[in-house]
């Protein structure tokens, strides 16, 4: 037996006596599966636009999402979100060049949609100050969801920024001090590819307790520079995955849909790392947990919502 396999099994048993043998799988509502969409969109409140082109993307992941650039427009698309039958959505945006994203003109707009509908809501926070944690907190978000670079290369060659990772760290603790639930994401293979902060990102997010910890992989989307990187393989994925769990064997994991899901070797080693979630797993990994005899949940939602919430 291999380290691989030895570490492998370790966050699997640590899992099951943690969480039991269960897993939830996610089916968020940016993507169609098995012929549905999910029921948990998301919405960019810059529209495409987004000055740091960070080279994994290049704003194609904002040109998915549903546009609502002005606090009217937000408003009027979360009821209709709602009035759609959708449970909640993912508010996101474009960064400025320090990282950040324009959330005090949209603070109010948030205010009044968790008044006026039982949306639950998730933001990507980007960096952000303690201030502006606490303006949001109190218009009602219900949790952030941050990546976590644990490298000031990577942050520099692929963000082309130079805050580094003690903003990112101020960031954590900002929405800590604002009591706002934190997601964390590692993006496996960020930097072309290649293995460089996803471990030191461990040892950084396992101080501030987050509720859940999201592992994604980079992806080579068409019309981004990134397209021809060797991406990274299914056994460095599930390597992170593993030493996390065993790092923080109280915060739940979940693979998220960011990732090359065309491989469906990622998913099943992450069923065999003991993962708690999966959003859009492949028929693979379905079966490979019915092989593990594990209970399986469905939730049409993003991968970081309680499972108790609004399940369906």
């Amino acid at each position: 037996m291999t380290d691989f396999d030895e570490l492998i099994i370790k966050s699997r048993k640590i899992s099951w006596q943690k969480f039991g043998k269960n897993i939830t799988f996610y089916h968020p509502g940016m993507f169609k599966y098995n012929g549905c969409w999910g029921e948990y969109p998301a919405i960019s409140i810059t529209g495409s636009h987004c000055e740091l082109q960070c080279d994994h993307c290049q704003s194609k992941i904002l040109e998915s999402m549903i546009s609502a650039t002005t606090p009217d427009e937000l408003i009027r698309k979360c009821k209709k979100i709602e009035e759609m039958g959708n449970t909640g959505c993912l508010i996101s945006g474009g960064s400025k060049f320090d990282g950040t994203i324009t959330w005090n003109d949209f603070i109010p707009a948030i205010k009044t949609i968790k008044k006026t509908t039982n949306l639950f809501l998730s933001i990507h926070s980007g960096i952000i100050d303690v201030q502006a944690a606490k303006q949001l907190k109190d218009a009602g978000i219900d949790q952030a969801l941050i990546d976590v670079i644990g490298d000031d290369e990577t942050i520099e060659k692929i963000y082309h920024a130079s805050f580094g990772i003690e903003k990112i760290e101020e960031s954590l603790d900002a929405l800590k001090t604002a009591d706002i639930s934190i997601i964390p994401h590692i993006v496996v293979g960020l930097h072309y590819g290649q293995i460089r902060g996803e471990y030191n990102a461990i040892e950084m997010i396992k101080k501030y307790d987050p509720e859940v910890l999201v592992i994604v992989s980079l992806m080579a989307l068409s019309g981004t520079s990134i397209k021809n990187s060797i991406l990274p393989t299914s056994e460095e994925i599930a390597h992170v995955i593993a030493t996390a769990k065993i790092s923080m064997a109280d915060v739940p994991i979940s693979l998220g849909c960011a990732r090359n899901r065309a491989d469906y070797k990622i998913d099943c080693l992450a069923v065999d790392c003991g993962v708690n979630r999966i959003a859009i797993p492949s028929e693979e990994a379905i079966k490979k947990a019915e092989e593990y005899n594990l209970t399986i949940k469905w939730k049409k939602t993003c991968c970081s919502i309680p499972i108790n919430e609004k399940e369906v």
